[in-house]
């Protein structure tokens, strides 16, 4: 597949990674000249200098035989403009946008993003999907990671091992027999920094990151089982009031009546501006990094700080002092992946990453198949995935053991008729079932295949 990328940014090269890796033909066009030597030097694809909007550009990018456009620049109108261009001259048959102006989202002015006007065929917003990732985890305080699928009757989330955590030196297999009623799955596991797919004898250590896929509704009590059964956020103070930060105090005031958010802002404009936009929540201006305006917030008796400021290093310092001033749980935004891997160590419970939100959201549309959902785990190491199969599809048919990917794939449940059921090796997949699964990175490629979508039927 040919897929043409305006935007060298971390999303745009996240994504250019991604594709590379997987044997697709990748160009990637930006307007600074530094963004793009990065991605040649980084990456094999065509890099070409310029405006993505530009018709001579992304002809020069070989725009006339691309499957795809990705326009995911910093500027909303440039990746408008460029999916506008990139269906009227060179019939582009996919074309996909980041949008960040809640003003052009707004249900009102629904009409303007549309084959009919701007011939966009998926929308994306960062700060949409971070909010909503944000919220979906302060319900479920005891995962570092929650991931929704089947509408949200599916969920897949991440959970610590810690030291006090009773099922650690447990086989897997013994945890079926102990919980035979519990139709949950264990479908990797995180070791030292290794993602991996567990077998039946294996044992849980301290330490370990375990991804178990569930119905929504025992997820609480999968947690329970693992030593997590930290009560819902009653009072949360939010570090930031961009739109992420205004997006979930607004949405908490919509739907937590029992929930009292503050939010802290630096800007003294925008925090005049969010405060008359907000009801309930208290808006305080200043700096997240103050310990005065913190204990002014009253950080000590929160249940959940939610640092969502535009600087990662703010964030985290944000978490650390409250956690260190008594707040009870942190949750983080970070966008580089160089701070990753330490967040954790600072004894910060959960963090979100922008950039890997956004990219999972994107090869949603890119995978093949009748692929619904996709969730990148762990850097890229591993995807997440909610595919449908057809009745032409490989997969049908066949039992789950006869597939022969058990070190790469684990299948976690199946939606089948509206019901939901933990597969086993014997389960055979029929037409129309949803299955959600976890894919290594070096598994994707085939999983697509499996589920792929014949001529015949069509």
């Amino acid at each position: 597949m040919k897929v043409i990328i305006c935007g060298a940014g971390q999303v745009g090269l996240g994504i250019a990674e991604q594709l590379a890796a997987e044997g697709n033909d990748v160009s990637i066009i930006d307007i600074n000249p530094v963004l793009v030597q990065r991605a040649n030097d980084m990456l094999e694809v065509r890099a070409t200098v310029g405006n993505g909007a530009h018709p001579d550009v992304l002809e020069r990018a070989g725009a006339r035989d691309a499957d795809m456009l990705i326009a995911v620049t910093l500027a909303d109108e440039v990746n408008m403009v460029a999916c506008q261009v990139a269906h009227s001259l060179f019939d582009i048959p996919t074309k996909i946008a980041r949008v960040r102006a809640q003003s052009y989202l707004a249900k009102d002015y629904a009409p303007l993003i549309s084959r009919k006007s701007l011939a966009i065929d998926f929308i994306i917003s960062p700060e949409v999907e971070v909010g909503n990732m944000v919220l979906r985890r302060l319900q479920l305080p005891g995962a570092f990671e929650t991931l929704s699928f089947g509408d949200g009757r599916v969920l897949a989330v991440g959970i610590a091992c810690g030291e006090d955590c009773p099922v650690v030196d447990t086989p897997i297999r013994q945890l079926t027999e102990l919980f035979p009623d519990l139709p949950a799955v264990i479908v990797a596991v995180v070791r030292q920094g290794t993602l991996f797919v567990p077998h039946r004898d294996e044992q849980l250590e301290v330490g370990d990151d375990v991804y178990v896929i569930a119905p929504a509704d025992q997820i609480a009590r999968t947690l329970k089982i693992f030593g997590h059964e930290e009560p819902l956020a009653r009072r949360v103070i939010i570090a930031g009031g961009g739109n992420i930060g205004l997006y979930v105090a607004r949405a908490m005031e919509a739907r937590e009546q029992i929930v009292r958010a503050k939010v802290i802002e630096a800007s003294r404009a925008r925090a005049v501006e969010i405060s008359e936009e907000l009801g309930r929540t208290v808006v305080l201006h200043g700096s997240a990094l103050s310990e005065e305006l913190l204990r002014e917030a009253e950080v000590q008796s929160a249940d959940t700080m939610v640092a969502v400021t535009n600087d990662d290093q703010v964030n985290i310092l944000t978490s650390v002092l409250a956690k260190h001033l008594g707040c009870k749980r942190s949750l983080c935004l970070v966008n580089s992946a160089a701070y990753t891997a330490m967040v954790r160590s600072f004894g910060i419970e959960a963090q979100i990453n922008p950039r890997a939100i956004t990219v999972s959201r994107i090869l949603q549309f890119v995978r093949r198949g009748r692929i619904r959902g996709v969730h990148s785990i762990h850097n890229g190491a591993g995807e997440l995935i909610e595919a449908e199969a057809i009745e032409t599809a490989p997969v049908v048919g066949k039992s789950i053991r006869e597939l022969d990917m058990s070190e790469g794939v684990r299948f976690g449940a199946i939606i089948r008729n509206g019901q939901i059921f933990a597969p086993t090796g014997a389960t055979e997949l029929e037409p129309k079932d949803r299955a959600i699964l976890f894919v290594r990175s070096d598994h994707v490629r085939q999983v697509e295949q499996l589920f792929r979508v014949s001529p015949e039927y069509f």
